[in-house]
């Protein structure tokens, strides 16, 4: 039985177009890969070079990732219009543009949108762990008894939409009271770390794989932290990693995100937060070469492997085409474009 898989297996993957060896696939050059940060021991360069290698051996070029911060890929995207620069980011690209912070744009007019590739499920909110809350719910309350809550993130994007959200339950729940829960600006993650530790902050923002290795440290040790929260859905998080991260298991895991932590957004929903990571090209890309990248995709995600390297790396594959990818990330946009209506009315 094992072997006629295996053979059916093959047989499906022989009868799938092959994309390098396709007659009408466009000129591709060299292709130069933007991301929105500057880190190369980030997660967006991760993402970015894990499918840019599955790609250039799909489109038998070179494809080079360059980490050169969200302004300059933005601006180096828009005078590139011949496809041999495309752009890879995260929901960062339509946030900052919702908190208008400054070399950000409306996305959905001023590129094309491409493919989904990853989600990193790991976006999280941290309090010490000497700390009397233990849970998201009792800082909710705390707020709504009065007491003032700091909260450590980088503002404009990612690090401040699950603030915001918060935010807005306070709100829901205790109208008047949100005031106490106060933004502690501030920049990278070891910045708002930093605020942790020297007790500037309640809470942060942070992740499990930069902040997973402080909640192994005793209470006593300043560092030490504990998790109340992570964003994703719980779709998200059932396709996580089955080993867990770190010294947390899948189960743990599952204790700090939805339905076991329940942010609402309004009387109908709930608030989560899915980090995906995807394409933006220049208007001007010729469109053949972007239905091509779709195709290459497609191929590559059918074949199987790239979902197993993402997997390992604590990402969830995450393939939609540049259609689907653009309703979906727009309606992302105008769900979360309300949670700050919300809290700003």
């Amino acid at each position: 039985m094992k072997k006629l898989i295996k053979h059916a297996i093959a047989f499906s993957l022989m009868a799938l177009p092959m994309v390098a060896m396709s007659a009408d696939k466009p000129n591709f050059g060299n292709i130069r890969v933007v991301i929105g940060s500057k880190s190369t021991g980030g997660d967006t360069y991760q993402a970015a070079a894990i499918i840019s290698e599955a790609l250039a051996k799909k489109l038998d070029t070179n494809i080079k990732v360059d980490a050169v911060g969200s302004s300059a890929a933005f601006s180096t995207l828009k005078r590139v219009g011949n496809g041999s620069t495309i752009m890879i980011f995260h929901d960062q690209s339509y946030l900052g543009n919702l908190y208008g912070t400054r070399g950000y744009y409306d996305i959905f007019n001023q590129y094309i949108i491409g493919p989904t590739f990853a989600i990193n499920p790991a976006n999280a909110y941290l309090v010490p762990k000497k700390s009397p809350y233990n849970t998201l719910d009792d800082i909710i309350n705390a707020v709504g008894e009065g007491k003032e809550i700091r909260v450590a993130i980088q503002p404009g994007g990612v690090s401040e939409i699950g603030y915001s959200a918060v935010k807005n339950a306070i709100k829901m729940k205790y109208p008047g009271q949100e005031s106490h829960f106060i933004a502690v600006n501030t920049g990278s993650q070891a910045d708002k770390n930093q605020q942790l530790f020297d007790g500037l902050a309640d809470m942060i923002q942070g992740s499990l794989p930069a902040n997973e290795q402080f909640t192994r440290l005793p209470e006593s040790d300043q560092k030490a932290m504990k998790f109340v929260w992570l964003t994703s859905t719980k779709d998200t998080i059932a396709d996580v990693n089955k080993n867990g991260f770190g010294s947390l298991s899948q189960e743990q895991i599952f204790s700090y995100a939805e339905p076991n932590v329940v942010v609402p957004m309004d009387a109908q929903s709930n608030f989560t937060f899915d980090k995906e990571f995807f394409f933006l090209y220049n208007k001007k890309m010729p469109k053949d070469q972007i239905a091509y990248i779709d195709k290459a995709l497609k191929e590559i995600y059918a074949e199987g492997e790239i979902q197993k390297t993402f997997e390992k790396a604590f990402f969830v594959p995450n393939y939609r085409d540049s259609a689907d990818a653009l309703k979906h990330l727009q309606a992302k946009n105008d769900k979360y474009k309300q949670v700050l209506a919300n809290i700003t009315e």
